[in-house]
């Protein structure tokens, strides 16, 4: 077998791990889903070595998705980080086994307080399953490790399982992009979902030129401003638009009188324009839909600003 091959074999037996997934779901799905959407605190995640790391991915998913998660450490919470956990709080246990030391010890202390938990992992009998309020089966039929001792195939299912229940969540709470994005504010998304087109237009010295303007004198303005157009401008309304490709297409087609043509010889009418208070969102739209890097912002119908597609960060 070769190296393409072990991949390919790899993908093989964790896709089909996860296909399985389905056949394993209970009543305790939608159950645990529903808790959750009426839970009044937070949804707590712990696990050991790999079921952990899973479990920090879950709860970061969670968290950025309208549901407040956190990842708690069995071993920190054993010896005082259990006061993290508050009687409101639902806590998702993770173990593959379902027998893992470390997480089996948070039960009676959550069984004390009283809080709805969680058991995510492969053996529905394990002493995990049967001390948790709501089991989720994860099992199965063998690693892609081909000594069956690293987890593999049973991460993976872990993580889709996760991802099952944070989608699921979602859809429940009808989560939309504008919710997302003031969770990432930081990133492209939230940027371009909370950001105003007026916040990053450029404004000044704008490459404003009158209809009639020589060809020396739009190409002068054009390479001050480094827009690569141009807006023709008459009595304080837009009329047309030059580009840099404008440019060259009349230089190609009218060598021996391009010094004799005017400003509005070259311009292309109605040029696309967006509103100063609208979102990057729809300035990014705009530019898929009419296949244009640039848009002139307006404000009351006149021309206030630039916008081009590096200033939408994508």
């Amino acid at each position: 077998m070769n190296i393409k091959q072990i991949a390919q074999e790899v993908f093989s037996i964790e896709s089909q791990a996860i296909a399985h997934l389905g056949e394993q779901l209970t009543d305790d799905f939608e159950k645990a889903v529903h808790d959750i959407l009426n839970c009044n605190g937070k949804l707590i995640i712990s696990g050991m070595g790999k079921s952990g790391i899973i479990g920090k991915k879950i709860a970061a998913t969670l968290a950025s998705t309208g549901t407040p998660s956190f990842f708690l450490h069995p071993g920190e919470a054993y010896h005082g980080d259990l006061g993290m956990i508050e009687a409101d709080d639902m806590v998702l246990l993770i173990s593959n086994s379902g027998e893992t030391d470390e997480v089996l010890k948070l039960i009676p202390f959550l069984k004390a307080q009283g809080n709805k938990t969680i058991a995510m992992s492969s053996n529905e009998h394990s002493t995990l399953a049967k001390n948790t309020t709501y089991h989720l089966n994860v099992a199965v039929e063998k690693e892609a490790c081909p000594l069956q001792l690293a987890p593999t195939s049973s991460t993976t299912a872990t993580l889709v399982m996760g991802d099952a229940l944070a989608v699921t969540l979602m859809k429940e709470r009808n989560f939309k992009d504008t919710d997302f994005a003031q969770f990432h504010p930081g990133g492209s998304l939230g940027r371009r979902l909370l950001t105003g087109v007026e916040d990053v237009m450029k404004k000044d010295n704008l490459p404003i030129v009158h209809p009639n303007a020589s060809i020396k004198e739009l190409i002068e303005i054009m390479s001050k401003a480094r827009l690569g157009l141009a807006v023709v401008v008459e009595n304080e309304y837009i009329k047309g638009i030059i580009t840099d490709g404008d440019i060259r297409r009349a230089m190609e087609h009218s060598q021996e009188h391009f010094f004799e043509l005017s400003a509005s010889k070259l311009m292309s009418k109605n040029p696309k324009t967006i509103d100063v208070k609208a979102k990057l969102t729809m300035a990014q739209k705009l530019m898929t839909q009419s296949k244009v890097n640039s848009l002139l912002v307006i404000e009351n119908g006149q021309l206030v600003g630039v916008v081009q597609i590096y200033d939408l960060g994508i």
